[in-house]
Parts: structure tokens; sequence; C-alpha cells
């Protein structure tokens, strides 16, 4: 009786934890998204030319930036990157 509680026990902990990184994993996939995208319209329509800075490169490091802040994070790397930090 006592095994087959703990292991109901342990499947709801289980199905909560997946439940739980699956939340959390689409709202990074949303934030990622919505970073990428403001990063693409800038390059596009040559936003940073305006300012005489060169096209914001999107590697790796700025994927996680943006998938961390989403749109504040682009921002960031905006910012960054008109202060002649590159990422």
């Amino acid at each position: 009786m006592m095994e087959e509680l703990l292991a109901i026990l342990l499947a709801v902990a289980i199905a909560a934890a997946i439940y739980y990184l699956m939340k959390k994993s689409l709202t990074l996939i949303i934030n990622a998204i919505a970073g990428l995208i403001t990063l693409w319209l800038l390059n596009a329509f040559e936003v940073l030319a305006w300012f005489g800075a060169p096209d914001v490169q999107i590697n790796l490091v700025t994927v996680l930036v943006c998938a961390l802040g989403g749109l504040p994070g682009a921002m960031i790397v905006v910012l960054l990157h008109l202060f002649g930090i590159t990422l």
C-alpha cells in the first residue's frame, strides 16, 4: 500500500515538474520570437543606419538575450550595439 502511494506521489511530482518546465519554455520561445522579429525589422528597414550604425548581427548570444529578456532584451542589444559593444 505504501509503495503504491509513494509511486502516485512521485508521478504527480514528475507531472508537475514537466508542466512547469513546458510552461517556462513556451514563455522563452515566445520572448525569443518577439525579440528576434524586432531585431529583424530593425535590420530590414535599416533603422540603425539613421544613427550611423551597421545592422545588429543575429547570433546565439543575441538569441539568448532576446529569449531571456524579450522585447526589453532586444532593446538592450540595440543600445549596446549603438554604443559600440557587440555581442
